[in-house]
């Protein structure tokens, strides 16, 4: 009794120590300027962290500060580790998750990097090949981090490069949940050591024999052939000595792994297969028509390009395919320039990560800052400041609580997506590579310089713009699937009506075998407009290109689920795709299955969508809306029109939702109205509560307006003013049973009060919160709304009587054009209630 009584105790024991860690509440990168990091400062920042409603931490060791290099902690040496197993041992008794990048800065190198692990440069000039070091080194950096880039193409590099971390890791106590490699940018590597060797295994020929044509810059036939061969083995040794190696070595370590392979000389799908967490990235700001969203005038400059779900899908088909749970995203990088961020920007381009099937949000992120360093702290040169210097620090937690929902039910479904297309990456390869060191690397910094320009590219924007759902399937994972009795193939995690082959020129004639396998078990094969008709490899071409012909001539004639067709839509039809109508009208959506029951998730990215009668796509005969906003479900009203199922839903430009099967029904018809408003409007009184650098004093606008217009400190100040009215109601109104306060145009969070009664935040677009009616009355209403800003105003103050706060090491502090961050000289920013105020009922 006494035996049990003891190991009951200890079950406790370590039950407690190692509480639950949530995926479904979103990450964020955490900087560490140095390492010139405390426990005692850990502590409070990871407290913060778990009240805001973060679920973990990535510690990435960066550049340091100037004047704290005497408490700087170099990478890996005790010091590091102790205060790296203490976070993560804090981080079990919060709640949260710690992750830590396999490295300092990016990409992979540091000071155990020989100049024969480096990473090599080929070119071939004057009749002579030239190989060279790129020299490429570390970048950003920390203390006990620097040093070379390896050679992600080198036989034992990263075996080698991990020996350091064996050692560092043989007696911590306390490790991370995950390794994490950023993405690729090893600039100008196109070489290895063993490259003519291995290039003469894999392609039957030896390169060295055919300079010429792999310099070629006419096109000529059997140039393309050969950087196609040069190509492909980069990506094979990529992915074998790089990726797998990395991956390999972390689960022997007992670690997950997050994975960004954008960037790469790589097959996306296969390097981001090796992950337990392929992870891509959101870089810079969509251009979203929701009326009211606004772009920071500094992306004017053509650097950037926009993020795009048909990059992030790279990433989430690879999970889907092998059923892997979460796929992450770097996520909020360089929104807008520094103090100009806001929440509701934020918002939408979460939204757009849920609907490319990212459900792991990783913010972009927040800055390890001393407790007593004075505003705006230690910060990131690219990053949204989503740390507890933010302007929004004080309503970060309303955004947590919207991710969390939605990653809940996100996480918790299982992918539903009825098509696979075939991503033809060799037909990328046969162009000119735009990158250095003659190699395409395939960054989602800029898609449109080589996604979107691919026949495949264009085939996939059809289909997200048409409302199909749909995955991308490499050259290697076809040999993972198998034919069903139906004709839909099966990944053995994942199943598909019909695979697609978009309109291409190359292939190999390893996936044509794959697809004749698959064809002749019954497999649905779609051809796009017209059948391949090259296939890939300069070795014994001639030959072989006959027997590819004769090969897919047998392919088309002898199995009837393949079909070669322009009208490739209407072939997706017959094969049972089901065709979502609601994309059509302006909504961007996934669909997920939950116990065999459809969840779809659904957001309002443009401007041509507010409410309607949209199909009930593969839901059943009762639906409700969810909300994560508010975390309110209602039975949704429905009708049959023309034989269609149809709800009526009501989803503003910049609304989110899901829509899923209820066991409640809607407890009346829907009976549609004019909606009528009544104007809150009138001389506001504004009162300043909080904010720096001093208070303003009181003041009024004749109506709604922005604050800056009161006075000189008004211009310069960032913090919190409260709005008040008082107002008269109709009856007419108060006899409504649904009554909507729109708030118009907010800057940036306001906190409402409709007679002493807290009525809730609105943090984005649309600006709207719902009002019961008993809360109004006929006469005298007061209405009082906190608003709270942006510290750009601030900042032009700060950076003119006090610039000293920028001391950081290696790029310091930048602007959004990556030039010296300078705020004296910017405008101020509309700050408060710009309305128009409204009781829509």
């Amino acid at each position: 009794m006494r035996s049990i009584a003891i190991f009951i105790i200890l079950l406790f024991c370590l039950s407690s120590q190692a509480q639950t860690v949530s995926t479904s509440k979103p990450w964020t990168y955490w900087w560490w300027m140095g390492s010139a990091v405390t426990q005692e400062d850990i502590t409070v920042q990871l407290e913060g962290f778990a009240k805001a409603g973060l679920g973990g931490v990535h510690i990435i060791p960066i550049y340091g500060v100037k004047g704290y290099e005497n408490d700087f902690v170099p990478f890996l040496t005790d010091h590091w580790l102790k205060v790296m197993e203490h976070t993560v041992s804090e981080g079990k008794r919060l709640g949260l998750g710690v992750d830590m990048t396999t490295g300092t800065g990016w990409p992979f190198g540091g000071p155990n990097v020989t100049k024969q692990m480096a990473a090599k440069n080929i070119s071939f000039k004057d009749g002579k090949w030239t190989i060279l070091p790129t020299k490429q080194e570390v970048k950003r950096a920390a203390p006990g981090g620097e040093g070379l880039v390896f050679d992600p193409f080198h036989p034992t590099a990263m075996a080698d490069y991990l020996v350091r971390f064996d050692s560092a890791f043989v007696h911590a106590k306390e490790l991370p949940r995950a390794m994490y490699m950023d993405s690729y940018e090893a600039y100008g590597a196109n070489w290895t050591d063993d490259f003519l060797k291995e290039f003469k295994k894999r392609r039957g020929y030896d390169l060295q024999n055919e300079p010429t044509l792999l310099t070629d810059t006419t096109g000529k036939s059997e140039s393309v052939l050969v950087k196609i061969d040069y190509h492909q083995t980069l990506s094979e040794l990529l992915r074998e000595r790089y990726a797998h190696e990395w991956t390999k070595w972390s689960k022997e370590k007992g670690f997950l792994t997050r994975y960004q392979a954008h960037g790469s000389p790589g097959n996306l799908l296969d390097l981001y297969d090796e992950a337990d967490i392929p992870e891509t990235e959101s870089f810079g700001t969509s251009r979203f028509a929701i009326p009211g969203l606004r772009i920071d005038s500094d992306y004017s400059i053509k650097q950037f390009g926009t993020p795009n779900p048909l990059a992030m899908k790279f990433a989430s088909s690879a999970a889907h395919f092998s059923g892997k749970k979460l796929v992450s995203s770097e996520t909020g990088t360089w929104l807008a320039n520094h103090f100009k961020v806001s929440l509701s920007q934020v918002k939408p381009q979460i939204d757009e990560l849920f609907t490319g099937g990212i459900n792991h949000i990783f913010y972009h992120g927040t800055t390890y800052s001393p407790v007593k360093e004075t505003y705006p702290g230690w910060l990131f040169y690219a990053s949204t400041n989503f740390g507890p210097a933010s302007h929004f620090a004080e309503h970060f937690s309303l955004l947590n609580q919207y991710v969390e929902r939605c990653q809940k039910l996100l996480q918790e479904s299982q992918p539903d997506n009825d098509i696979l297309v075939y991503f033809p990456i060799h037909d990328l390869w046969s162009t000119p590579a735009k990158s250095g060191g003659g190699v395409h690397l395939l960054e989602v910094h800029h898609v449109d310089r080589w996604l979107l320009q691919l026949p495949f590219g264009q085939l996939t924007t059809k289909l997200w713009k048409e409302g199909y759902a749909f995955d991308y399937v490499s050259d290697r994972q076809l040999s993972r699937l198998s034919a069903l009795k139906s004709g839909e193939v099966s990944s053995g995690k994942s199943t598909y009506k019909t695979i697609i082959v978009p309109p291409s020129k190359y292939m190999p004639d390893e996936t044509l075998n794959e697809l004749t396998r698959l064809a002749r078990l019954g497999a649905n094969i779609i051809f796009a407009e017209h059948l391949p008709t090259n296939v890939t490899g300069y070795h014994l071409n001639v030959p072989r290109q006959k027997e590819f012909l004769t090969k897919l001539n047998d392919l088309k004639a002898k199995n009837a689920g393949v079909i070669v067709s322009k009208d490739w839509l209407a072939a997706l039809q017959k094969h049972g795709v089901v065709k979502e109508q609601w994309a059509r009208q302006g909504l961007t959506f996934i669909r997920k299955k939950s116990a065999d029951k459809s969840l779809y998730f659904i957001t309002n990215l443009g401007d041509t969508f507010k409410e309607g009668w949209i199909h009930a796509g593969k839901l059943g005969m009762d639906i409700e809306r969810y909300d994560p906003l508010t975390n309110e479900s209602v039975p949704m009203s429905r009708r049959t029109e023309k034989g269609e199922s149809q709800v009526f839903l009501k989803l503003l430009p910049g609304e989110s939702c899901f829509l899923r099967s209820s066991v409640k029904k809607a407890e009346s018809p829907f009976i549609s109205k004019a909606e009528k408003q009544l104007v809150i409007d009138g001389a506001w009184n504004i009162e300043f509560l909080k904010g720096k650098p001093s208070l303003p004093a009181s003041g009024k606008l004749i109506k709604a307006g922005s604050w800056v217009s009161l006075s000189d400190t008004a211009r310069y100040f960032s913090g919190t003013a409260r709005y008040s009215l008082d107002f008269d109601v109709t009856e007419e109104l108060l006899s409504s049973n649904s009554i909507i306060l729109d708030l118009g145009d907010v800057r940036e969070v306001a906190a409402v009060k409709l007679n002493g009664k807290e009525i809730g935040t609105a943090w984005s677009i649309p600006f709207q919160l719902k009002l019961m009616p008993d809360i109004l009355k006929e006469k005298g209403n007061k209405i009082e709304i906190e608003v709270t800003n942006l510290s750009a105003n601030y900042m032009r103050l700060r950076d003119r009587q006090a610039p000293e706060w920028k001391k950081f090491y290696d790029i310091n502090i930048v602007d959004i054009t990556y030039k010296k961050f300078n705020a004296d000289n910017w405008e101020p920013m509309p700050s408060g209630l710009l309305g128009p105020i409204r009781l829509l009922y």
